[in-house]
């Protein structure tokens, strides 16, 4: 990897100790569940980043997944060794996040999360505009959080995002089953089997078992039921978000074999970014769960590039900006 971000599976790098904080703030009646781990002394260092979950999965399992003799795939590992101080949050209905509102904690429900969560990690560590990460319909609820709070994400990443549901296979195929989903109440069950599935869909053999089983005990540790909220607006409402107001640098990740983000629709919603500091980056062997892909070293690298691009030194609107 670059020097952005080192490799952590290095004696060196995996050596170095990383401390994790457990947090909790409060939604209303709502207590949400947040995650921070950091090198040294907590705080921002190179800046600080917020990871964003997806639909069917808490946090932790995302981005903090411990496997044993592998000490590079908690992203949030690598990006704390790199001196980032790295946060994600359990929406609500997740993980050790509350559970108990009769809601279907759909995106905008997790955009909200996200804002409390912002103010939070500000107030706390006098945190800068955050770097932002979301996967899935994590991205979605990050780049709706970027289009309300322009102020507050410095540069945001979405991965295996959707914006249409065009060209999406995957959606097709939920679209299918969301009655039966529906008709089961707020929440759908979750199994060990469903965990499996999200890495044969799209294209079996870019992972490896020992990871997926890891991640799928992680995940079950914490739930056997997920909301539907985030399936029902992937199936029924998109787009939810509106490119033309997310202003900040902004950058599109796709698993070459992703079945939820479709290229056609995703090279739209790019043209209509209307930062020119923006990127779109195919990768290679990727299916959907990216961080926990055989390739999951080309991701971190992808974002971590991202996140520790330099400012332009000129820019046409506003000329040059020093150095």
């Amino acid at each position: 990897m670059s020097d952005s971000v080192p490799h952590a599976g290095s004696a060196v790098t995996s050596s170095v100790p990383v401390t994790g904080v457990a947090h909790w703030v409060d939604k209303g009646d709502v207590r949400l569940f947040l995650w921070e781990k950091f090198t040294g002394g907590p705080g921002s260092k190179r800046g600080t980043v917020l990871f964003v979950h997806g639909s069917s999965m808490a946090s932790t399992p995302t981005f903090d997944l411990q496997v044993p003799g592998r000490p590079d795939v908690s992203v949030m590992d690598v990006f704390a060794r790199a001196g980032y101080d790295c946060w994600c949050v359990d929406n609500e209905g997740y993980g050790r996040s509350s559970k108990h509102r009769d809601i279907i904690c759909d995106i905008a429900t997790g955009a909200d999360d996200l804002a409390v969560a912002a103010e939070y990690i500000a107030a706390t560590r006098n945190a800068a505009p955050l770097l932002v990460y979301g996967i899935s319909s994590g991205a979605l609820k990050a780049a709706l959080f970027a289009e309300r709070n322009p102020g507050r994400v410095a540069r945001l990443a979405l991965d295996a995002f959707v914006w249409t549901g065009e060209g999406s296979p995957t959606l097709e195929q939920r679209k299918r089953k969301l009655p039966e989903y529906m008709a089961a109440g707020k929440r759908r069950p979750i199994d060990r089997a469903f965990v499996h599935s999200i890495f044969t869909r799209d294209h079996p053999g870019t992972a490896d078992d020992v990871v997926v089983n890891a991640f799928a005990d992680a995940i079950l540790a914490l739930d056997d039921s997920v909301p539907i909220g985030t399936y029902v607006d992937m199936c029924l409402n998109l787009p939810v978000v509106d490119p033309a107001r997310i202003t900040c640098p902004t950058l599109l990740m796709r698993g070459e074999f992703d079945g939820i983000a479709g290229m056609d629709d995703l090279l739209s919603f790019f043209r209509r970014l209307p930062n020119p500091d923006k990127q779109f980056a195919v990768m290679p062997g990727i299916a959907h769960a990216s961080f926990q892909q055989k390739n999951y070293r080309l991701v971190q690298h992808i974002l971590a590039a991202f996140f520790a691009q330099p400012a332009p030194v000129y820019t046409a609107a506003g000329g040059a900006s020093g150095q």
